[in-house]
């Protein structure tokens, strides 16, 4: 992969990425951060490419500039927690609380976006846990260990040895959601697959499953459009 900058106000990161499925140029940019994309076939000359990429360039500003703006948790902030507005506000201690309807956090407005990030993989390792286990024993099965992550393309995943992965922005999502995505990896558990019968596991777990997947469809990159980067 290279990245080239188109100049220009503000100017604007393209990665060129050589595919072997790619067979012809393919422009993307990323609803979730922004990020834009060239997809090339692999034996295209990169000069093609690159000229591609200048004659978008009007596509691709219009594109970025109908993204919602990036959030950043600070004082005053209102964060979504557990499908809710929470406004992040001063606290004592050593770390952020949710007390009397707001997140409290510790220290200075330096160390807000790190102790805001605790916070919620914290919250969202116990609940995550919690529905683990729950749907685990409704189905007679077991599972691995549970990872947190921040992929930028599921909110959840399972290895055939039971290994579990879940986005710990789950956390930030209205309770049911989260259960129905434990739900939906607790059932790959029984079917590696999504079959009729796989999709017949997760509606037993969760009979509302369609509205929180919709949910997430829908509502998803809202979640993700929350920056939590430190430098």
């Amino acid at each position: 992969m290279r990245e080239i900058r188109l100049q220009g106000e503000p100017p604007v990161s393209v990665t060129l990425r050589r595919s072997a499925r790619a067979r012809r140029l393919s422009l993307r940019v990323s609803r979730l951060d922004g990020r834009v994309t060239l997809s090339m076939p692999q034996r295209l000359p990169e000069a093609e490419a690159i000229a591609f990429v200048q004659e978008k360039q009007d596509w691709i500003r219009k594109h970025l500039a109908g993204r919602s703006p990036d959030q950043v948790p600070v004082f005053g902030a209102r964060l979504p927690f557990l499908g809710q507005e929470v406004e992040i506000v001063p606290g004592q201690g050593r770390r952020a609380q949710l007390r009397e309807g707001a997140l409290q956090v510790p220290g200075g407005p330096e160390s807000v976006v790190a102790r805001v990030r605790a916070f919620l993989k914290l919250e969202a390792q116990m609940r995550l846990r919690e529905a683990s286990d729950r749907y685990a024993g409704a189905l007679g099965v077991g599972y691995g260990r549970i990872m947190l992550r921040d992929p930028r393309s599921r909110w959840g995943s399972c290895t055939s040895a039971g290994n579990l992965m879940y986005s710990w922005r789950l956390v930030m999502a209205p309770p049911e959601v989260l259960d129905y995505v434990a739900a939906h990896e607790m059932a790959h558990r029984l079917e590696m697959n999504h079959s009729e019968r796989f999709w017949a596991h997760v509606a037993r777990l969760c009979p509302g499953h369609k509205v929180h997947r919709n949910w997430l469809r829908t509502e998803g990159e809202r979640l993700h459009g929350w920056r939590f980067e430190t430098d």
